[in-house]
């Protein structure tokens, strides 16, 4: 009888134990208007995990305390999971996406239909936590789909006010074999001297940008003038687009081996940037 009763007791307290870990590891549901989410959207075919070695180091470095991953399914539905304790001042979000290949030569989305999976997370993080400032941090096809949402959404209220965007390797002009123009030159001011169709229906961004968002763009120079697969050009084209309106411009050229496309968002020197940059 008694190793009944010690058994039962011990079947308790590792029920108990269990149940405490699983709070532990569920996001607090506690309104938090005053926090900043630096959100990270992936590339094409890309998921979290090329946002990780960025997320971590910014963690690290003491910039962040905690990271939530925002799933989003390919009806634009968002599930939060991780650690986020109440009273957070800064945390990040890696975002991954079902749909990783939305925008296709093949057929697919437009960037602007694609942009919706930006405006679904930050609408949740809204909903969820009273989120009222972001940072968003995109690589390669996640930049069109945040210039998209801003072209969209600049005006609404509906979503959290964004204060800095980090552009890593966006290919505002085209990608190199696919549809960036003949002549990927730029004038003076940064304007493109020829411009494919996605530059063409971005060019009303140069009226409605939020004069508040302070903009970095990182582009790598592997070789040619190129990460090997976006121009410089077509990366540096988004200052055309921006410069006149948004509180800040930077631009930052990446060298050398980690400066390869999808090298880059596990580049130590990408990260310093990021870190100097969101502080």
């Amino acid at each position: 009888m008694a190793w009944i009763l010690s058994g039962l007791i011990l079947l308790i307290i590792i029920g108990l134990g269990t149940f405490m870990g699983l709070g532990r590891n569920q996001p607090t549901k506690a309104a938090m208007p005053k926090a900043t989410a630096t959100v990270f959207f992936h590339g094409w075919g890309s998921s979290r995990r090329a946002e990780e070695q960025m997320a971590n180091y910014l963690v690290k470095k003491k910039y962040a305390s905690s990271i939530v991953v925002a799933d989003v399914d390919y009806q634009g539905h968002v599930k939060f999971s991780g650690i986020l304790p109440a009273k957070t001042k800064h945390f990040i979000v890696e975002v991954n996406l079902q749909n990783n290949k939305s925008v296709s030569p093949n057929g697919g989305m437009t960037y602007s239909q694609s942009s919706n999976y930006v405006a679904d997370v930050l609408a949740s993080l809204k909903k969820k936590w009273k989120i009222n400032n972001v940072n968003l941090v995109a690589h390669s096809m996640g930049n069109l789909q945040v210039i998209y949402f801003i072209k969209n959404h600049a005006r609404s209220k509906k979503y959290p006010k964004i204060n800095k965007l980090v552009a890593i390797a966006g290919h505002y002009n085209g990608i190199i074999g696919m549809d960036e123009p003949k002549d990927t030159s730029l004038e003076a001011n940064g304007k493109p001297k020829m411009m494919n169709d996605t530059y063409r229906d971005l060019l009303s961004v140069r009226n409605t940008f939020p004069k508040n968002i302070k903009v970095m763009n990182i582009y790598g120079n592997y070789k040619n003038h190129g990460d090997g697969s976006v121009n410089n050009n077509s990366s540096k084209s988004l200052r055309y687009l921006v410069q006149k309106r948004a509180k800040s411009y930077e631009e930052q050229e990446i060298r050398g081996y980690g400066a390869q496309h999808s090298r880059l968002h596990e580049n130590k020197e990408v990260d310093q940037v990021l870190l100097k940059f969101l502080k």
